[in-house]
């Protein structure tokens, strides 16, 4: 299945979530003990522009993460862009900017931040969460493929021991997290 297809997918199943946090959820922490709910939500935008340079092979800029005061609109729009950033011709082709890797990796990149960075939203703020099953396909594909250098390079956590799992925990289990966590 297309890229930009299972980034709609993704993105159908974020906006909910996204419309759904409070201002009283801003502060609650995460499973990413480095964000809180507000940080997350700005890391995850800024993910969602830059990803869009990417898709364009331009140069995108990860060096500090801005704030987004306005990320209730923003998220709805950007995200729109970035499915359409991935959907023209050529942008799952050849090497994606100066990450040096190749375009469906970096996309692969921004599905999974999309899905798993939406879970832990989800799950900080008390909302329930399910990804698209081909979503969750593909992730589980490309997560074998880079698991390895992902937990090297520190951006995935040591795999958690899940006994029974679906996929969403699997998946979850995979990049470090623990799919019960809470605050």
């Amino acid at each position: 299945m297309k890229l930009s297809v299972l980034l709609d997918r993704a993105r159908d199943h974020a906006l909910p979530v996204i419309a759904n946090i409070s201002d009283d959820d801003l502060t609650k922490p995460t499973p990413c003990a480095d964000y809180d709910v507000r940080a997350l939500l700005d890391h995850l935008l800024h993910v969602v522009v830059e990803f869009q340079k990417l898709a364009a092979k331009q140069d995108a800029d990860f060096s500090h993460t801005p704030s987004y005061p306005d990320w209730r609109a923003q998220y709805p729009a950007e995200t729109a862009k970035l499915v359409e950033a991935w959907s023209r011709p050529g942008a799952d082709e050849g090497i994606a900017g100066q990450m040096n890797l190749p375009s469906t990796v970096v996309g692969s990149m921004a599905l999974l931040d999309l899905t798993v960075h939406v879970w832990d939203l989800a799950r900080a703020t008390g909302q329930s969460y399910s990804a698209d099953p081909e979503v969750l396909d593909a992730l589980d594909a490309f997560v074998e493929q880079m698991g390895p250098m992902a937990q090297q390079e520190k951006v995935f956590g040591p795999p958690v021991d899940v006994p029974t799992a679906d996929a969403l925990e699997a998946l979850l289990a995979r990049t470090g997290r623990h799919p019960h966590w809470s605050a």
